[in-house]
Parts: structure tokens; C-alpha cells; sequence
């Protein structure tokens, strides 16, 4: 039988540029949002009364905008250029690729409108309402049938370890989202979890974790195990390596979620469970990041002058730190003071602004310029400038939060002898005060950042312009993973 797809003779890059450029418009707005949100909690007066800009209404918006746009954007731009390069032919549909572009801007503009009014299942990684639900089901199902499709007309042997980590992203968040999300809708924007108390607990952790193993680290892994090669123009450290990465990481991930749990009503065999697969994940996250800084050897000179392989590889060393953080923040007595502080938020940013933030960023650096028939940005200078600035941003945000979270913890457990609390909660927050303020400059420094990016990738763009790429013929009785770098 013969697909369409493997008779073209230039690669779909519209697509690819499509969520490319939306990568960094997104950003922009997800990282502004969420300074805003950093100022509202310096300042709660910020709120102007005004109920649609309220904190607990744009929290969850920054979030929907950083990991599902930005981020979301970034994975579907990668996975798609990645997957057409390493297999040698071009989408497996052009029309359902594009489906999966505008119907994932319509998923996000659809979250910017409802969720500052207020229309929220408030259940972290599923907060959009059903009716939006749906729409994220059809694109992803679609996601799934060209990334699949693609794969499945590929016309080299090897399937390249970057796709596996693609592929398991997409199986695990239709998974997510389909158990996450399963609710009962009373109204048009109004719906009740298909679980109850404890259960809505579990389920919420069990499967809404996948967003942090898979969507934000086995989509990202992809990126990185395609595009440090390329950029560092040199092969995977170990590709042996590299293939245990993917088997221990997606075989332990997915029991890892109950360490969100410890100390409430879940059972304690279950918090048990959680902490222990969450130690164990220290050892294939730190053994994938070891193998991509690793991919330098014989090129660690290029690290002098190359700002793009530069976030690439600092992204990695964030991976790594945030995949000790996590399992070591999961051991119980370590989590009897870092639970509900700010210490949690320090990591979740470590990881989120560090790793995935930095990675996507490096990535999209390499990938736009080639998209318009550019060899490289329109200012390597600002790409520099961009990676210390955002870099300084990321360290006095976490730092911040790490102070000010162990302060927190300390100051909630601390109790006089006669058994009461040395310390009111008021107490806590007015101590924390500093610490927030040095988090807004953190966030701000980091959202200078993506401006800047934002203003090379029209002036890269606005110079540029897009090419077809031709489609090289592949020799059959090659099937290593070199091909990878054809």
C-alpha cells in the first residue's frame, strides 16, 4: 500500500513554522502573566478589585500558558520537525497537521477567555472546562494519528530514540487527560468530577502526574536527544544509554504521583509507593542527563562562543537538579517541611523555567532561523544577552523560593512547650515578603528574556523567508542511528 506522504518530495515545514513562531508569542504572554501574578502576591492590592484579574483566577491561566502554549507549541514544532527528518518522509497528513495547529490555538484562546471568568474544574493539569476538553481530545487524537502515521511510512529501518520519547509523551498525555479529566457536566461550562474525596485525589496525582513526567519531561527529553547532537554536531554520547533512559523513565514515571500526597487522607502503603518510585527516577533522569552533556565530548570549546548550544546544555544541568529535588522532596520527613511551602513552587519553577523553559528556547533558536532559510538568528549577540539574562532570572527565583520555603516550613511546625504554635500564619507571610520580591525581579528578569527573543524572531523572520526542503533519498541498507543526522 502507498501513503501519499511517502511520495512527496519536500519535507511540511508550514506546520513546523506555524508552531514555532506561536512558541515564542506564547511565552511572551505565559511569562507575562505570570509576573503579574508574582506582583499580585507582593502586593495583593494589585488584584484592583477586579474579580477577572484576581490571583486564583490567573494562576491557572499562566500555567495553561507556559506548559500547554509555550511549552505545548514548542513540543508540537520539534516533535514535528524531528519526526520527518529522522524518518525521511513528510507528514503523514498535511490537512490533520493543520487541524492540530489552529485547533490548538483555539484550546488556548478558549482557556485565556474562560478561566479568567471564573470557569475552572480547579483540578491541576485538567482545569478547563468539558466542552474545551473535547476540542483537546480531537487535536490530540489527530497529533497522535500524523506522528504515528508519519513513523509507520518512515522509509529508514531505525526509529531514532528522540520519536520513542515523542511517542510515549503523546500515548501518556491522551492517557492523562482522558482518566484526568473524566467529569460530569451539570451546565454548558459547569461539571463535577467522575471520582469522589480521596479517590479525585489519587486519580488526580496517579494520572495528572504524567504532565510532569511526560509532558514536561519526556516531550522535552525528545528535543534534547535530537537537538544537541545537531547543534554540538556530534553523536549521543551512548545511544545504549539513551534506549535505557527511555525504558526506566516511562516504566517508573507514572508511579511516582502519590509523593504529592503524603499527609492526607490517601493510604499510607500508597504515599510509600509514590516516594520509592520517585527515588528510583533519580537514576535514569540523572543517566539522561549525563548522557547529553556528555554528547560535548571532543566540543566542549564550542560551549565559548555558541549561546544556542549554551541553552541547551544549562537546560540539562536544571534537569538534573530538579530530578534530585523531586525525589528527595518525595522522602517523607524531607516533605514534612517542604509540603504546601514555597520550596514546592521553587522546585516546579527549577524545572519548569530551568529545564523545559531553556531547552525550548534553545531549541527554537536552532529550528527558526533553518525554518527561513537563515543559517543562523538575526542577533547571535541577543541570544547571549537573552541566555545570561534569563539564566540570573531563573537562579534568584529559585533561590528566593527556597528560603523562603524552608523559613515557612520551619516557622509552621515550630511550637512553644506548653504545645501551641510559636508563630500565626500572618506571621509567616509577612516574613516571606522579601523573598517574593525577590521572586518578581527573578520573573521579570526572565520575562525580558523571552521580549528579546520575541524581537530577534521577527527580525529573523521579517528578513528570511520560507523555503521547501527537499526530501534526501535514503539508502536503504543503512539503519543505524546515525541516520538520525542525515
Amino acid at each position: 500500500m502507498k501513503f501519499a506522504n511517502a511520495q512527496a518530495t519536500v519535507y511540511n515545514d508550514t506546520v513546523v513554522r506555524q508552531f514555532a513562531i506561536m512558541t515564542v508569542v506564547w511565552g511572551v504572554v505565559g511569562m507575562l502573566v505570570g509576573v503579574i501574578i508574582a506582583a499580585q502576591l507582593t502586593w495583593p492590592e494589585l488584584n484592583l478589585g477586579i474579580p477577572w484579574l484576581s490571583y486564583g483566577r490567573l494562576r491557572p491561566l499562566h500555567t495553561n500558558a507556559v506548559i500547554f502554549a509555550f511549552g505545548g507549541c514548542g513540543l508540537f514544532a520539534s516533535a514535528y520537525y524531528v519526526v520527518q527528518r529522522t524518518c525521511h518522509v513528510r507528514l503523514f497528513n498535511d490537512k490533520l497537521a493543520s487541524f492540530t495547529f489552529w485547533g490548538w490555538q483555539l484550546v488556548i484562546l478558549a482557556a485565556a477567555i474562560s478561566l479568567p471568568m471564573g470557569y475552572t474544574s480547579g483540578k491541576e493539569y485538567a482545569e478547563l472546562e468539558w466542552p474545551i476538553d473535547i476540542l483537546i481530545t480531537l487535536v490530540w487524537v489527530s497529533f497522535a494519528v500524523v506522528f504515528f502515521g508519519t513513523v509507520g511510512t518512515r522509509k529508514v529501518r531505525h526509529i531514532y530514540v528522540a520519536n520513542w520519547f515523542f511517542g510515549a509523551f503523546i500515548i501518556a498525555v491522551a492517557l492523562l487527560h482522558l482518566v484526568n479529566s473524566a467529569a460530569m457536566p451539570v451546565g454548558l461550562m459547569k461539571s463535577y468530577s467522575a471520582y469522589a474525596g480521596v479517590q479525585d485525589a489519587m486519580v488526580q496525582w496517579w494520572y495528572g502526574h504524567n504532565a510532569v513526567g511526560f509532558f514536561l519531561t519526556a516531550g522535552f527529553l525528545g528535543m534534547m536527544y535530537y537537538f544537541i547532537p545537531k547543534q554540538a554536531e556530534r553523536p549521543v554520547y551512548s545511544y545504549r544509554l539513551s534506549i535505557v533512559h527511555f525504558w526506566a523513565l516511562i516504566f517508573t514515571y507514572m508511579w511516582a504521583g502519590p509523593h504529592h500526597l503524603h499527609y492526607t487522607a490517601l493510604p499510607d502503603w500508597t504515599q510509600s509507593l509514590g516516594m520509592v518510585f520517585s527515588l528510583i527516577l533519580l537514576a535514569p533522569s540523572w543517566g539522561g542527563m549525563i548522557n547529553g552533556v556528555m554528547t560535548l565530548s571532543g566540543a566542549w570549546h564550542k560551549l565559548r562562543d555558541d549561546p544556542v548550544l549554551r541553552f541547551l546544555i544549562v537546560s540539562l544541568s536544571f534537569y538534573g537538579m530538579s530530578t534530585f529535588e523531586g525525589p528527595m522532596m518525595s522522602i517523607k520527613t524531607v516533605n514534612a517541611l517542604s509540603h504546601y511551602t514555597d520550596w514546592t513552587v521553587g522546585h516546579v519553577h527549577s524545572g519548569a523555567l530551568g529545564w523545559v523553559g531553556l531547552v525550548t528556547m534553545g531549541t527554537m533558536y536552532y529550528l527558526i532561523p533553518r525554518l527561513f532559510g537563515q543559517k543562523k538568528m538575526y542577533s547571535v549577540k541577543a541570544i547571549e544577552a537573552h541566555f545570561w539574562i534569563a539564566t540570573i532570572g531563573i537562579v534568584i527565583y529559585i533561590a528566593a523560593m527556597w528560603i523562603a520555603g524552608v523559613m515557612q516550613g520551619l516557622m509552621w511546625r515550630s511550637v512553644n512547650t506548653d504545645g501551641t504554635l510559636t508563630y500565626t500564619f500572618v506571621e509567616s507571610v509577612k516574613a516571606t515578603y522579601p523573598f517574593y520580591v525577590l521572586r518578581l525581579l527573578g520573573g521579570l528578569l526572565y520575562f525580558a528574556g523571552m521580549l528579546i527573543m520575541l524581537w530577534n524572531t521577527l527580525k529573523t523572520v521579517t528578513n528570511g523567508r520560507a523555503i521547501d526542503v527537499q526530501i534526501p533519498a535514503v539508502d536503504q541498507h543503512m539503519t543505524t542511528p546515525a541516520l538520525a543526522h542525515a
